[in-house]
């Protein structure tokens, strides 16, 4: 087998070693992705992917930064992938060590602080309120009424289906992964009824019988990006989000609508465990797991401190 033939063939069994430890499929594929730049990286310069050295790797992070023009948080995730794969490499004895940890001690601080990279933009109530009602197709404010009014995460709104969602006893069923405990979420009125609007155009739009409960315009599961496009194209219309600028904090993103839940049912006064057991937290101590929080009481308080949005 030929160098050439060496990377994907790394790349695949890489993918392969990340399913046997349980990674989700999602972070997988982004792992994936991320080794596919890199690979492309070192074959522009002609660089063997087992002799990688510091300086290798602090041209690969001016690379992403300069050329690619890509942001801190995404760098991190890069180097996150990359270093997971070394790890492998190391572990299947092809190298002698990891090259990846100093590099990122020294020029990634942020990866040990468990932040979020940046500020992320927090809303007003009234903010979340103009941009729901703004935003005038049904399904994007379907996705935004729900991503702030649950707190879910982007991943588990695209997994939903149809039958995860009871509309009787407003609350929804999610798919399980690994970052979450809890998998029961709510919803309030206001929710149901924008969600209720959704059920009944999506009838005309499921064109392949989808059991999605968000579908793109081809009648197909929507994914990742879908939702980004659907969350920031109507925060921009009504000056949320500029995309145009490098702060964070003049960004709103799908994952600023669980900033925004967590945040405002803190402040309207709902206790921090219960706002841990709907975000669906890692129990942080051995003690947590005897804290059983009743269904019906996390219900009652959470639609007690829900902010209602007149929508």
């Amino acid at each position: 087998m030929t160098e050439k033939d060496l990377v994907p063939d790394f790349v695949r069994r890489f993918e392969e070693d990340c399913r046997i430890r349980g990674m989700t499929p999602e972070s997988t594929r982004r792992y994936v992705s991320s080794l596919r730049i890199y690979s492309q990286f070192l074959a522009s310069r002609q660089i063997d992917l087992l002799s990688v050295d510091k300086n290798v790797l602090r041209s690969f992070l001016e690379y992403l930064r300069h050329e690619r023009g890509v942001g801190q948080k995404t760098i991190e995730n890069y180097f996150s992938a990359i270093s997971s794969f070394y790890d492998f490499l190391e572990y299947e004895e092809y190298i002698p060590r990891n090259p990846i940890h100093s590099v990122r001690k020294r020029y990634l601080r942020r990866y040990k602080d468990n932040d979020d990279g940046g500020a992320r933009k927090l809303i007003s109530v009234e903010e979340m309120a103009r941009l729901i009602n703004s935003t005038m197709d049904i399904r994007d404010k379907a996705i935004i009424a729900l991503l702030a009014k649950t707190g879910i995460r982007r991943n588990e709104l695209i997994s939903l289906d149809v039958d995860d969602v009871d509309m009787v006893d407003q609350s929804i069923r999610l798919k399980p992964t690994a970052k979450r405990t809890n998998r029961t979420v709510f919803f309030d009125d206001e929710t149901a009824f924008i969600l209720h609007r959704w059920l009944r155009a999506r009838e005309s739009r499921n064109i392949k019988n989808s059991r999605a409960l968000f579908i793109n315009s081809m009648g197909e599961r929507l994914n990742r990006n879908g939702v980004y496009l659907a969350v920031t194209r109507a925060a921009e219309r009504v000056g949320l989000h500029d995309p145009s600028s490098d702060r964070p904090e003049d960004h709103f993103t799908p994952h600023c609508c669980r900033h925004w839940f967590t945040t405002h049912l803190r402040r309207a006064g709902m206790p921090r465990e219960f706002i841990q057991e709907l975000r669906g937290d890692v129990r942080k101590s051995a003690i947590d797991i005897y804290d059983h929080i009743d269904r019906e009481e996390l219900k009652e308080s959470y639609l007690a401190h829900i902010p209602q949005l007149g929508i």
